[in-house]
């Protein structure tokens, strides 16, 4: 089957009784606050990044490497958010040599509300853990570099799903591949919603 957008990546997924610090793949999504294109800008369908999106780029592959639990596969920064692959691996074995098998309809079908909940302490080595580490880091180093910093820098939440097998592996490699060259048309861009409204970001260069 075809990797879907809407479907694998636009909702939060989170499985109520599913453990994230397991080893397996993983497939992430984080973007921007109100998808606000900070990152930099699509041209002949290549990414060209500006101050901000080098900072992105060197705190996610930072973020990896002061973490022996996490490994990068692909991935692709564009202008109001960020796609990846990560592994979470086993601590005494190296990364996963299998991906989880799992249930269809509780992927497609299960979802955990994150408003309104109690937030419980992040599990040391889980996705979660990372990808709050990065987004704090990166919020962080953007702070030093703009007059203001009230104004959200990105989402509260994220968007992730669990690989569920080598296919759906694979066709998600190709979704991020292709990301800058099918900009124009992607569901983040928000020059196709009629509501976006531009955010500037006051950056001290």
């Amino acid at each position: 089957m075809k990797f879907d957008p809407e479907k694998h990546h636009r909702r939060s997924i989170r499985l109520p009784n599913y453990n994230y610090g397991q080893a397996g793949a993983y497939f992430v999504t984080i973007c921007t606050y109100k998808k606000q294109c900070w990152f930099g800008d699509i041209k002949r369908g290549e990414i060209q990044l500006n101050q901000i999106g080098q900072i992105v780029v060197q705190e996610w592959l930072k973020s990896s490497a002061i973490r022996q639990e996490i490994e990068l596969d692909e991935w692709v920064l564009m202008p109001n958010h960020l796609h990846g692959i990560v592994w979470i691996q086993d601590q005494d074995q190296g990364r996963c040599d299998r991906i989880e098998e799992l249930n269809h309809e509780d992927l497609r079908n299960k979802e955990l509300n994150q408003e309104g909940l109690r937030r419980k302490p992040l599990q040391s080595g889980s996705l979660g853990s990372f990808i709050n580490g990065f987004k704090s880091s990166v919020t962080r180093r953007v702070n030093l570099i703009r007059y203001h910093s009230d104004l959200p820098f990105s989402q509260r939440n994220y968007y992730e799903s669990i690989i569920r097998d080598e296919t759906h592996l694979s066709n998600i490699k190709e979704y991020i591949g292709n990301n800058p060259q099918n900009w124009e048309d992607d569901a983040e861009n928000p020059h196709n919603s009629s509501e976006w409204q531009k955010m500037l970001i006051d950056v001290q260069f």
